[in-house]
């Protein structure tokens, strides 16, 4: 199995560059969600993860559901409060 490690990508949810092993690992045990719509153009990334991970973790990995809407706007707004409040 080919190892992709040490490639890296700028990451639209982070808005760095990050390398693939970052992606592959972001959720803990799983990859991040979204690792196959940002490495599919460069990487064959699902037959990879295929190899990679258990039966177990892939199903686990295919049914992460998105975070709603209103949660991830409360994130950021709280993210945004944050970097506003003055540091002591």
């Amino acid at each position: 199995m080919e190892s992709y490690r040490d490639l890296m990508i700028r990451c639209p949810r982070l808005g760095g560059e990050v390398p693939f092993s970052y992606c592959e690992r972001e959720s803990g045990e799983l990859p991040c969600r979204q690792i196959v719509r940002c490495w599919e153009a460069g990487v064959p990334v699902e037959a990879y993860l295929r190899e990679a991970l258990s039966v177990e973790a892939w199903e686990r990995f295919c049914s992460q559901a998105p975070p709603d809407r209103m949660a991830t706007l409360i994130d950021a707004a709280a993210a945004a409060k944050r970097r506003k409040t003055p540091r002591t």
